[in-house]
């Protein structure tokens, strides 16, 4: 009995141990790496260990531009906590709501889901591209969130959503006479032109589609939605990428 109760108690010790070292060598590092890429990102962005509301440099600037981060607390009271009648949108990214500031500025916050196929790189990409592009016929990107899971980015708020609202409804695609899609199609021709030849980086966006140009309520369009966005050189004339960019049914079949 005393060699059945030493094995059968050697056994139990083996298998807690190698429970442990599991969880603690397999499931530890793959949820320890995201909170490292999180805890980076936000080294990267503040000088600070804990970020409070505010102006923020963004590093790799080179001629000083500040990002503003919001808490989420200040989202949440903005949003109503996200509430449905905020929302203005779903796409394959999460929702988008629309928010009021204690100093009733409107803003559009485009909240980044669990699921969706924006990830850090993706969020990073947006708050570094769109921060240093500025044209009329580019979205204004405000600020960003990010606290815990929450990947939140903060935009102008434009009255009449985006273009496929227009386009894909009966009723209000009536609205859009020749007029008004003449001047969408050149002001999207624009940004797209300053973008590719007159901006300080030489970006191609690689996900035009009607939802992600907005308009204003001035029915002027704005092309939003950079988390897919290549940066090129100055020279550069050609890249490779690794995985298909872009939306079925927008990009070249090839």
């Amino acid at each position: 009995m005393i060699v059945i109760a030493s094995v059968v108690s050697s056994l139990a010790v083996a298998v807690a141990l190698l429970l442990f070292w599991y969880f603690s060598c397999w499931k530890g590092p793959r949820r320890t790496k995201e909170e490292r890429s999180q805890e980076i990102l936000l080294r990267e962005n503040s000088n600070h260990s804990y970020l409070n509301e505010g102006e923020l440099p963004i590093t790799g600037y080179d001629n000083g531009e500040q990002m503003h981060y919001f808490n989420l607390t200040t989202i949440r009271l903005a949003t109503n906590n996200f509430s449905d009648e905020n929302k203005l949108g779903e796409g394959g990214f999460g929702p988008v709501y629309k928010g009021i500031l204690p100093a009733g500025e409107e803003i559009a916050v485009k909240r980044l889901s669990m699921v969706s196929k924006q990830g850090l790189e993706e969020f990073r990409n947006e708050v570094m591209v769109i921060a240093k592009l500025q044209h009329k016929n580019l979205v204004r990107l405000l600020g960003y969130c990010l606290e815990g899971d929450e990947k939140l980015l903060v935009y102008e708020y434009l009255a009449n959503t985006s273009l496929d609202a227009f386009l894909f409804d009966p009723k209000k695609s009536r609205e859009l006479d020749w007029p008004k899609r003449a001047n969408i199609i050149s002001g999207t021709a624009r940004g797209r032109q300053y973008l590719h030849e007159d901006s300080r980086l030489k970006i191609v966006h690689r996900d035009m589609k009607a939802s992600n140009i907005l308009l204003d309520d001035q029915m002027n369009p704005k092309i939003s939605n950079f988390g897919t966005a290549r940066i090129f050189g100055g020279n550069q004339l050609e890249a490779n990428t690794n995985k298909v960019v872009g939306t079925f049914g927008y990009m070249a079949p090839e």
